[in-house]
């Protein structure tokens, strides 16, 4: 089982490249996220690989981060997600804003993503909903010290914002600041006024 390719990056194409290690050249099927963040072709790269063995292939898919290949296998947990479908939601969302977008229940956020609809993105974000705790922590995911915001006044406050017409998605963002600044002891009516500051700004 190949965990990992450190070699030449030889080409990179449109979903996938090929990393030559020692004289041997293998395709490694990776996000649009980590392709862009290979560089030139000559240069050194190493990548975390999540190898699938089937009767008629071999598949590797390649990381540049713990965090994505981590998604990818949770992603693939999903009913109707394959493995394209789940590069495609990692190339257009980072690993941060899919652990932001399942905390707040955001069922628009994975549609953005080719092949995802809007049933689709409700399963993704319903399923694994208990799940996302255990992922490492990619940019722009949640403080692991920060005020949990699936639990007591700041869920409150996210369900006002968005029952005053914002996205779960931007008002778990401004939540999550005002909860940091004001610490763990923190009155609703508080919390959301921060929140609002924080979406007006």
């Amino acid at each position: 089982m190949i965990a990992e390719l450190t070699g030449r990056l030889d080409t990179a194409g449109g979903n996938d490249c090929i990393i030559d290690v020692g004289g041997v050249g293998y395709l490694v099927f990776c996000s649009g996220r980590t392709l862009a963040n290979l560089g030139e072709t000559g240069n050194a790269v190493s990548l975390l690989i999540e190898t699938h063995v089937r009767e008629d292939h071999i598949h590797l898919y390649g990381f540049a981060e713990a965090a994505e290949r981590d998604w990818f296998k949770l992603l693939l947990t999903v009913q109707g997600v394959g493995a394209k479908v789940a590069l495609g939601i990692l190339s257009t969302l980072a690993p941060g804003e899919l652990t932001q977008a399942v905390v707040a229940q955001d069922k628009s956020m994975p549609t953005r993503a080719p092949g995802v609809g809007p049933k689709l993105g409700s399963r993704i974000v319903s399923e694994l909903k208990d799940k996302v705790g255990n992922l490492a922590l990619g940019p722009g995911a949640t403080n692991p010290d920060a005020v949990p915001i699936a639990q007591g006044p700041a869920m409150d406050a996210v369900s006002a914002l968005v029952n005053l017409g914002y996205r779960p998605a931007e008002a778990h963002r401004a939540v999550q600041t005002a909860a940091d600044a004001l610490g763990e002891r923190v009155e609703l009516q508080s919390l959301i006024r921060d929140s609002l500051r924080q979406l007006a700004s």
